[in-house]
């Protein structure tokens, strides 16, 4: 590892894909692009085969025309030069013949061109680099406007669906008032013909009184058998009539069929899912509020089509009382259970969880859930203010619920404030319940066994509620929130947090709750590292830190870890070699301090955070005195330190690492400002330049300020030996109590490619500090040991 990496615009983008810079730009960029791009004076085969060395190198910061880099520039030309050389000795294969002399060409037509004005080759380099990230950005752009009308088109193609159903229903409709017109004509005819027939039995009765009785009896016979006639061929019109209708229904659930699986088992499972990956960072695309305009409308399709097939049913009822519907009956029973499975699945579905309680949940602390019901606006369900209620459960609990179907009074811990109406917000068409006051009292834990902790066990919270549908459909809805884990005290934290981010990372859809594998692709790991970081911090990790992160991980370096999986153990239980914490203790630490103390600068690109500490002070050794990088400390949870160049060429040193407290107590930018010995950010940025907009308070204020005859103490940072606040200008410590220059030792660096150098260290210090009739005296010997590695001064 060379230089620069944190500042190289590749890494900047928040959301940076655990590859490398060069693949990325491969799989976003086009053939033409890259010709578009690259020349004779700088091959392409050069930039494709020196991408690792290309990433190392501050490029954006270096500027050809700023005569203080002209330093760096000739040594980033030899480098360059050297690269290429040391890449075409390494190859050796008859693949790479051509390649190889390509690099051999290319290294002597630079040493020939460029020697004597090396400038001019890296202005060419840093334009088509340039260029690289200004097409990578534009194509990013693209790629998001993509994802947005490709929401657009699913949101455009689901309503067309929807409306297609819709005109369907419609026409059926149709159907059903013709049907409903001809049965009420039948139901006159009939009772004409039962008139008539009545008429002529009265006649046939009378034939002997009535002079004119045979003749009325064949008027009558002849008119019965019109009307007869009339009604066998209405009969069959009605009977095809309704088996068209009830086609016509059958077909209407087709259609639904398939828009609601998209809806239920496609765009509701994207949102579940994108929503347990926001509890890593994710920024999740789906709109709730769109899913909820689907199901709105599909709820009035199932709806409507229910009830036409109720509608079908009365007609048959009525018919069946002139002549045989054979099979109708048992058709129309079977499509009304359908439409009514569709919509209990479409409410059961629709129950869901808007925000999610905390996945690491303390016990006795306040905490926040909502839940909503998509189709609260519809079937007057939001008229009867459904009662939700709240418990947790284990588990095994989990499963068993999820393998009847049905919760049945479980809970394993007692929940406050557990129970609420749900309200409706008619501009929003939200039928929702917020909890704002729950608390976990008390929590039933399982028996562990072997290596399992109490970090280690998953619960989740369940709500369930029981609600009518036009007073003849009950409904029991209920949903189980993303698994948690159940703390006692702070200190249980970070272990938690492992097991929570493990399982939203790698949970797989359908899964048996809350199973997660064991073993996990780097690459995934990487993702989901990056994903946590990324969020919390506002900057993702560049291809170099993923690489430190997984040798320290897998406990090893310089091998391919794309292609090795990580496992759960090596991921939070195993200590790191020779530590005391694992893996995702160190990082969970530096992600904290990074958060809460760093945001500011992690983000500028000013610390460079994962290096090793000798690879550090190697890369310093080469640059000028006062030069200096931030890294995250390998021993010290949650430690930042600060490695800087000394004034021999073999000199480096480091600084024992800052915690949270210590910059609580006074920020980074001020104590980096307290030491005038370190003026250059790696590799060659003015400190002011990079942490001015940091410092609480301008610089070269030495006048302490006054306030009720009292003076106001600066706490500032001091190494013992070394110049800053209070040197007497010689670089020697003038605090009276404060130990001197025979009392600071540091080992020089050899060398060897790994030393082992000595971090700078101080002695606490009390200090009194008297004024006229008043005096203020100072013990911070216990904060200074603490802090234990600057010496802390009061001016």
């Amino acid at each position: 590892m060379d230089s620069g990496q944190s500042y190289i615009v590749y890494y900047e983008k928040k959301d940076v894909s655990p590859i490398t810079a060069w693949e990325k730009l491969q799989q976003n960029l086009h053939g033409e692009d890259f010709q578009q791009i690259y020349n004779d004076h700088f091959p392409i085969e050069v930039r494709q085969l020196l991408s690792p060395w290309f990433e190392t190198k501050a490029w954006t910061e270096i500027d050809p025309d700023n005569l203080e880099h002209e330093g760096y520039i000739k040594g980033l030309f030899v480098s360059f030069v050297d690269e290429i050389v040391s890449k075409s000795n390494s190859m050796v294969n008859n693949e790479q013949f051509v390649s190889k002399l390509k690099l051999i060409d290319t290294a002597k037509l630079y040493k020939e061109k460029y020697s004597q004005n090396p400038k001019e080759l890296i202005r060419i380099i840093k334009k088509c680099l340039e260029s690289e990230s200004l097409m990578a950005q534009q194509n990013n752009s693209l790629m998001e406007v993509n994802v947005k009308s490709s929401q657009e088109l699913e949101n455009i193609e689901i309503m067309q669906q929807m409306e297609l159903i819709s005109n369907h229903i419609t026409h059926t409709n149709e159907i059903r008032m013709t049907i409903q017109s001809d049965i009420d004509s039948f139901n006159i005819l009939y009772s004409e013909c039962s008139k008539c027939t009545q008429h002529l039995q009265h006649m046939r009765n009378q034939r002997m009184s009535i002079p004119q009785g045979p003749e009325i009896e064949r008027k009558l016979k002849q008119e019965k058998e019109l009307y007869e006639g009339q009604l066998k061929t209405q009969s069959l019109s009605l009977n095809n009539a309704l088996c068209v209708y009830i086609n016509k229904l059958n077909e209407s659930l087709n259609l639904l069929s398939p828009v609601q699986a998209h809806i239920i088992d496609k765009a509701l499972i994207q949102w579940k899912r994108e929503q347990q990956l926001a509890g890593n960072g994710y920024k999740y695309m789906k709109d709730i509020d769109v899913i909820q305009t689907w199901c709105e409308k599909l709820c009035d399709l199932i709806w409507i089509t229910r009830s036409q097939i109720k509608e079908a049913d009365r007609f048959r009822v009525n018919l069946g009382r002139y002549f045989e519907l054979p099979q109708s009956c048992e058709i129309i029973n079977t499509l009304l259970d359908m439409t009514t499975q569709y919509l209990s699945s479409l409410v059961a579905s629709t129950f869901v969880i808007i925000t999610q309680p905390p996945q690491v949940l303390k016990t006795n602390t306040r905490f926040v859930a909502e839940v909503r019901l998509l189709i609260g606006g519809k079937l007057n369900i939001h008229m009867t203010s459904p009662v939700v209620k709240v418990s947790i459960v284990s588990e095994s609990q989990a499963n068993q619920i999820i393998g009847r179907n049905k919760p049945d009074g479980e809970s394993c811990g007692e929940i406050l404030n557990c129970t609420g109406k749900m309200e409706y917000q008619p501009v929003q068409r939200h039928l929702s319940t917020n909890f704002r006051s729950m608390q976990l009292k008390k929590i039933k834990r399982t028996e562990k066994k072997g290596t399992e902790s109490v970090m280690d066990e998953k619960f989740s919270i369940l709500f369930s509620s029981k609600f009518f549908i036009g007073n003849e459909l009950q409904f029991e809805v209920w949903n189980l929130s993303l698994p948690v884990v159940v703390i006692v005290h702070g200190n249980q934290d970070p272990h938690a947090w492992a097991t929570v981010t493990w399982d939203n990372a790698f949970a797989e859809p359908g899964r048996v709750p809350f199973n997660v594998p064991d073993k996990v692709p780097w690459r995934n790991v990487a993702e989901a590292l990056n994903m946590k970081f990324s969020a919390a911090t506002g900057r993702g990790l560049s291809e170099e830190s993923l690489t430190f992160l997984a040798e320290k991980a897998f406990r090893m370096q310089n091998v391919d870890f794309n292609h090795m999986v990580l496992s759960w153990s090596q991921f939070c239980k195993e200590p790191l070699p020779q530590r005391s914490f694992t893996f995702w203790e160190w990082f969970y630490a530096v992600m904290k301090i990074t958060r809460e103390h760093l945001k500011g600068p992690w983000t500028d690109g000013a610390i460079m955070g994962f290096i090793r500490k000798s690879d550090a002070e190697e890369m310093l050794t080469r640059y000028a005195t006062g030069t200096f990088l931030l890294r995250f400390s390998d021993s010290e949870l949650g430690g930042l330190t600060v490695a800087w160049a000394g004034s021999n060429d073999s000199d480096a040193y480091s600084l024992h690492p800052f915690s949270a407290k210590d910059l609580s107590i006074r920020n980074l930018a001020d104590r980096l400002l307290d030491l005038p010995y370190l003026t250059k950010l790696y590799p060659d940025i003015d400190k002011n330049q990079a942490f001015g907009k940091y410092y609480t308070q301008p610089p070269n204020i030495s006048t302490p300020v006054t306030s009720n005859g009292y003076l106001k103490p600066l706490l500032v940072t001091h190494v013992p030996g070394w110049g800053g606040p209070g040197t007497n200008g010689q670089g020697m410590n003038s605090y009276p109590n404060t130990p001197q220059n025979h009392m600071f030792h540091v080992n020089s660096p050899g060398n060897c490619s790994i030393r082992e150098t000595s971090s700078v260290h101080s002695e606490p210090v009390n200090n009194m500090m008297a004024f006229g009739n008043d005096s203020l005296e100072m013990d911070f010997s216990s904060n200074l040991n603490d802090i234990s590695h600057v010496d802390e001064a009061f001016f």
